[in-house]
């Protein structure tokens, strides 16, 4: 064997290495002078630099490559910690690949051919050196939690303070959010932080309603289902109803609308297929009181004294005989309500209530889904409040004409376009008032043509009288909104103690991470909120508010910073970055543009139709914030088409015919599909409602189920759905991206336990009682068809093993 062919092959892996290093350069260096263009980071540029030449060093088999690699690794570790400090998920992508190379060019195999015999390997010192200093960074960075709050209650109770939602058996779940004021508190104490880990599947049913091949896209299970009248209740995404035994999961009934097409071809062009729950009403509960009539309750001649009421994706309000499943024909035409009456057109699945309706003593009231950004004549987004036993139109509130409550005349149509209201009611019959989360006049992102009336209940917070549906208060949360700040959560009621004594509050979650804080009987502000001035400058033909309502109490994000720009590889990183500098952003609110936007928090919102829970003995809120950035960028009317056809609420361009301009709305993205800002995007955490203050915050969820490689990395991942909260002081929540059902201790937020399910739990949990006398633990995972979970259609019911 010849030296030179030794010399040749012994040459082969440090020439590989440096093609390699030569083709990561070049291409970081291409990127870097992109950015550096657009006023960003100059350290890829040099980078890309130095990575190239030592490439190029290497395939000359020059020693000198090793003390250039050495610089290049140093230089990015002091990079790197100037710009994050000792962050973990920060470092990976600056300081992960370059580290795993040094390592690799300290071998042996890579080493020895660029060192001629003899030679003083100062290359090699350096370059261990830089080593070493990068994985002490990393391993520093383990101990450190950036962003997160520890904290202890010290507190069991306070003082005088109990729950005030309206009574009903500890364990039972009346309502959505538990009770009609939706604080999504159980009484229960079996389970605390104790024996919570001892938690084991006691059930599973599987309701046999999934995804069809003509479904929409965002097909799905947001249900909590209802435990009353000794049966548990569950919708499921096409509006069917089965009631089941809360011990064993066994059916008892089902009962299916046979939904209609409404002559769509399929169910594709519709935004949304599910069903958030049904509502309960039982005359006996109000057996002792009299109508504002004088009349005696109904209670005795009503042949449906127990009904379930379901609104379907067809756009009917149905009456069920909660015993037996069978319509109560006494209600509307044999026992449904068409709620298209006075609507108008619309296109098929553009109008019907995703939410379940409010009930009081005498009237069942429901609102409506319209689908965003699809033209400026959708269908009104108005209340309307019906006999709860006859199904007649007793008043309506139509945001458009707010000063008219009459039932509308036959033949007449609701104001179109009007801001509408998708989301659950809170009702609180002892003030006679019922609490409604706003959305926004359609488009979401061009206001030029919003009416004076349409602005004024628009994203916020507006309290109609029960008897009459007039306005008794409104109260706004975003002005002009041009971002999609629905409210989308139930709001919460409860008396809070307060250094001017306990007041009966409400407290709206938002997306834009305000929790506002009102007393519900005026609407006045308990908890301080303060007009603040947001970026300005709207396309032509629109304009924004110059200043914007932040609550004391809130979630928002710090504003987006170039170094924040996160990817799994420096090159995904930087084309994050790239990205970033190429869009208009100048903190939250900044308006939509002709360049596009950043908008953050996003539209899937810091709180969104999850709401928040309390413990009203503890008054404290236990809370699951989100923090995830979207784009907007508006497109000329003239230019759509040639956009291509829209083909979801976050995909393609949404039309918003009749507007000057449509918009594409969509996640900011890397190109390996994971959020461009960096970690962590989904926390837990409980506020002090008698201080305001944060107790604890940690991050939660993992990676396991929405990354390519299912490892479970603790990252902090976005939730959908809510929380509830118990007296026995543990915490649920199912809504994270990763497959699991977690138990909290609401005093520190530890986790004590997780359940793995077999689907996606968008949703919010409950918790119930029983006839064995032990407290389960239920959660629906049933999938989201638009965040991308698994989908199934499963009722998972947990207790304590014996």
């Amino acid at each position: 064997m010849s030296t030179d062919g030794a010399l040749s092959r012994s040459r082969l892996l440090p020439s590989l290495l440096g093609i390699l290093l030569l083709l990561m350069g070049l291409a970081m260096l291409a990127g870097g002078i992109k950015l550096s263009m657009l006023g960003g980071s100059l350290y890829y540029l040099l980078a890309g630099i130095g990575l190239a030449l030592t490439g190029v060093l290497l395939i000359a088999a020059r020693r000198a490559a090793l003390g250039l690699y050495a610089l290049v690794l140093f230089a990015s570790t002091l990079w790197a910690l100037w710009e994050v400090g000792l962050d973990w998920w920060q470092l990976v992508p600056r300081l992960a690949m370059l580290f795993a190379l040094g390592i690799v060019l300290l071998l042996p195999w890579f080493r020895r051919p660029l060192l001629r015999e003899g030679a003083a390997p100062m290359g090699t010192g350096a370059l261990s050196v830089a080593v070493v200093i990068a994985g002490v960074a990393a391993l520093a960075s383990q101990f450190t939690n950036p962003g997160e709050i520890k904290g202890q209650l010290d507190r069991d109770s306070v003082p005088g303070m109990a729950n005030t939602a309206p009574a009903m058996p500890d364990g039972d779940w009346n309502s959505y959010g538990r009770s009609a004021h939706g604080d999504r508190y159980s009484p229960l104490a079996q389970i605390t932080p104790q024996n919570a880990h001892k938690l084991v599947p006691a059930w599973t049913y599987r309701t046999g309603d999934l995804p069809g091949p003509n479904d929409p896209g965002e097909t799905t299970a947001e249900n909590t289902p209802l435990k009353v009248n000794g049966m548990l209740y569950v919708c499921t995404p096409h509006s069917q109803v089965i009631a089941l035994d809360p011990d064993t999961g066994k059916e008892i009934w089902r009962f299916d609308p046979k939904l209609s097409t409404q002559n769509a071809a399929n169910f594709k062009g519709w935004a949304h297929m599910t069903c958030r729950g049904v509502t309960y009403h039982d005359d006996a509960v109000y057996a002792s009181e009299k109508s504002p009539t004088g009349s005696a309750s109904a209670a005795v001649t009503s042949a449906c004294p127990r009904r379930i009421f379901l609104p379907t994706a067809d756009t009917r309000l149905i009456a069920l005989n909660a015993d037996t499943g069978k319509m109560c024909e006494d209600f509307g035409d044999k026992g449904q309500v068409d709620l298209r009456a006075n609507i108008g057109g619309f296109t098929a699945g553009g109008y019907y209530s995703t939410s379940p309706p409010a009930v009081t003593k005498d009237l069942v009231v429901i609102g409506g889904h319209v689908t965003d950004n699809v033209s400026t004549d959708e269908p009104s987004g108005v209340i309307r409040a019906f006999d709860v036993h006859t199904g007649k139109l007793v008043w309506n509130w139509d945001s458009g004409k707010p000063d008219d409550t009459t039932p509308i005349a036959e033949g007449k149509t609701y104001t179109r376009n009007s801001p509408n209201m998708w989301s659950m009611f809170a009702v609180d019959e002892k003030l006679g008032m019922l609490y409604l989360p706003m959305g926004n006049q359609t488009p979401d992102q061009f206001g030029g043509a919003r009416t004076p009336e349409s602005e004024l209940h628009a994203a916020g917070l507006t309290a109609l009288d029960i008897a009459t549906g007039k306005v008794r208060w409104h109260f706004q949360f975003t002005h002009h909104d041009l971002w999609d700040m629905d409210v989308g959560g139930q709001p919460t009621l409860m008396d809070l103690k307060t250094a001017g004594g306990v007041k009966p509050a409400v407290l709206a979650s938002t997306k834009q991470g305000s929790i506002y804080v009102l007393d519900r009987s005026t609407g006045q502000a308990i908890v301080p909120i303060n007009e603040v001035p947001v970026p300005q400058g709207a396309v032509e033909g629109d304009h924004t508010s110059p200043t914007q309502p932040k609550s004391d109490l809130n979630f928002m994000p710090p504003p987006l910073k170039e170094r924040d720009m996160w990817g799994v590889t420096p090159f995904d990183q930087l084309v994050c970055r790239i990205t970033f500098k190429s869009m208009r952003y100048d903190g939250p609110f900044t308006p939509p543009s002709l360049q596009g936007s950043i908008v953050y928090p996003g539209n899937f919102g810091v709180f969104d139709w999850g709401g928040i829970s309390v413990d009203p003995v503890r008054q404290i809120a236990f809370v699951n914030p989100d923090w995830m950035a979207f784009k907007s960028k508006l497109i000329p009317a003239a230019e759509i088409a040639a956009q291509g056809p829209r083909k979801s609420e976050t995909e393609g361009v949404q039309p918003n015919k009749g507007a000057p301009y449509g918009v594409v709305l969509e996640p900011l993205l890397s190109p390996m599909g994971l959020p461009c800002q960096a970690p962590a995007w989904g926390y837990m955490a409980a506020v002090d409602l008698t201080t305001h203050e944060k107790i604890w915050m940690h991050k939660n969820g993992t990676v396991r189920d929405s990354s390519p490689v299912p490892i479970p990395l603790s990252m902090g991942v976005p939730s959908l759905g809510g929380t509830f909260t118990t007296a026995g002081g543990v915490a649920f929540l199912s809504g994270t991206l990763d497959q699991y059902l977690r138990a909290y201790d609401v005093k520190n937020g530890k986790q004590l336990w997780e359940g793995r399910l077999p689907a996606g739990a968008q949703t919010t949990p409950m918790t119930y009682a029983g006839k064995d006398g032990k407290q389960y633990v239920l959660v629906v995972a049933g999938g989201h068809g638009s965040l991308g979970t698994k989908q199934g259609d499963y009722v998972i019911a947990y207790k304590l093993s014996e």
